[in-house]
């Protein structure tokens, strides 16, 4: 999946629901001063209390989450009086947290209680309004159609035939058609210019984000495809296969499509990690910056000819290239070169075989240093790893990122490849280097394929405890 404008629109989404907020208590507290014609014995310091509702925020966006208000489906035309609902819903229960924080801490944020009536009408007024500003902007980005998703259709089936019309004549839904693979009869006569006689052909020359299949046909090579090219896959189900869990329902229009996840980490999810990542980052990095300047200045007085730094090319989401910083723990006359060229420069070749049968790991390698060996030991040579965190390169948590030179071990690269690579890992954590490359590949796999946020801190905690105690440090 090359783009995610959903994401893009969630953002904003989320940004404006905060303005909306923060507005609607500020108005309700002009209300009460300069329209409530009834006397007041406070002190009137709206900024204050403005600041004070500022903290409360997180707790109100919770809510709003809680109701469902961020999902993917909330900008379905079918749902606009549901979202109205669950906004008020949303605002009185938010208002009741506030007021229980208000109570239970003595805060004294409603001087006067008919400025909660004022908040929670002003709160779901100004709430609507916001988003509907922002459905808006989002239906006039799309009908633009610079920043839709290039919808591929493959299929027989009259449903291949109604989303062709559809996606064409509504840009607003968010997509547009690049190209379909089926029969002439299933094409729209207008459209079957866009008619392709394979996927890889459709794939190759429209360079889509996004496939619908109509049928039930080769859905296993469909969905393959899909994971390669790193797109996003929709499942029209038949009648008969409507009650079918195996992704999210939504509407394209009238017909009912299964959006098949690769990985939960989608959408918010994406933003919360990143938000995570960032926060903790940083604090690492401002409680590790001495280790790393000592480690620093100890590797340029070991070798002053050399690098602190090591930096290395590996791909991370969507097959990115990146340059992955570590303190330099090989001798400089083995760095850049695949294990098979430097065991071969050293006179060694039979280690080659030890090496990949051992898991790509030989006790004693002798291309590491003996200040090497201990960072690795203690995993301090992957700090410098904080800042490809920072950059947004990697993250704190997911699969190892990938060598391009070593692609043809990993089968299931795509995979691999549809989520950041991580610092530490599940497979880290679960025996570091004492497991098997066929255990870690399948471990990082069912990462992708089972995130959550409370599995992220699990690992963190985990790597935590496996670096203190060196569990299966080599």
């Amino acid at each position: 999946m090359r783009r995610d404008f959903g994401l893009i629109f969630h953002f904003f989404l989320v940004l404006g629901d905060a303005c909306a907020i923060l507005l609607s208590f500020l108005v309700a507290y002009l209300i009460r001063i300069h329209l409530d014609q009834r006397p007041f014995y406070f002190k009137a310091e709206p900024l204050d209390f403005v600041l004070s509702i500022l903290v409360l925020l997180p707790v109100y966006l919770v809510v709003l989450a809680a109701f469902g208000l961020y999902s993917k489906s909330i900008f379905l035309k079918h749902s606009r009086w549901s979202e109205f609902g669950r906004l008020f819903l949303a605002s009185v229960v938010g208002m009741m947290a506030i007021i229980s924080y208000d109570f239970f801490f003595h805060v004294d944020l409603f001087p006067v209680r008919i400025m909660v009536l004022y908040a929670v009408l002003t709160c779901f007024l100004s709430l609507c309004l916001f988003r509907g500003l922002i459905r808006l902007i989002r239906s006039h980005t799309f009908k633009t159609r610079k920043v839709t998703l290039r919808a591929v259709i493959i299929g027989n089936s009259k449903n291949t035939e109604y989303l062709a019309n559809y996606i064409s004549a509504f840009p607003e839904s968010g997509f547009s058609l690049a190209g379909v693979v089926a029969g002439a009869k299933f094409i729209p006569k207008d459209l079957r210019r866009k008619q392709y006689s394979s996927l890889k052909e459709a794939l190759r020359r429209t360079k889509p984000d996004v496939i619908f299949q109509t049928d039930d046909r080769r859905t296993e090579y469909v969905y393959r495809q899909s994971i390669n090219h790193h797109l996003l896959y929709y499942f029209v189900p038949s009648n008969a296969m409507l009650t079918s869990q195996m992704g999210d329902l939504e509407l394209i229009g009238d017909t009912p499509s299964i959006f098949v996840r690769v990985t939960p980490l989608a959408g918010s999810a994406k933003i919360a990690k990143r938000a995570c990542d960032l926060v903790i980052s940083t604090l690492v990095l401002i409680i590790a910056a001495i280790p790393m300047a000592i480690i620093w200045l100890i590797e340029k007085f070991s070798d002053p000819t050399a690098s602190p730094i090591y930096a290395e090319t590996r791909l991370s989401r969507y097959d990115h290239r990146f340059k992955i910083y570590k303190f330099r723990s090989m001798k400089p006359e083995y760095s850049g070169l695949s294990p098979e060229e430097a065991f071969t420069k050293m006179g060694k070749p039979h280690l080659i075989k030890k090496y990949r049968k051992n898991g790509d790991m030989i006790p004693n390698d002798p291309r590491i240093t003996k200040l090497g060996h201990f960072l690795r030991a203690t995993s301090l040579d992957e700090l410098p790893q904080l800042f490809n965190v920072l950059r947004g390169d990697i993250s704190l948590v997911g699969p190892r990122a990938l060598v391009p030179g070593e692609l043809h071990h990993y089968g299931d690269r795509s995979l691999l490849l549809s989520v950041k690579s991580g610092v530490t890992g599940l497979a880290q954590v679960s025996g570091r280097r004492d497991i098997s490359f066929e255990e870690r590949r399948a471990l990082d796999l069912y990462y992708i394929q089972n995130w959550s946020m409370s599995l992220d801190f699990r690992i963190m905690f985990k790597t935590f405890w496996a670096v203190l105690f060196r569990k299966g440090a080599k």
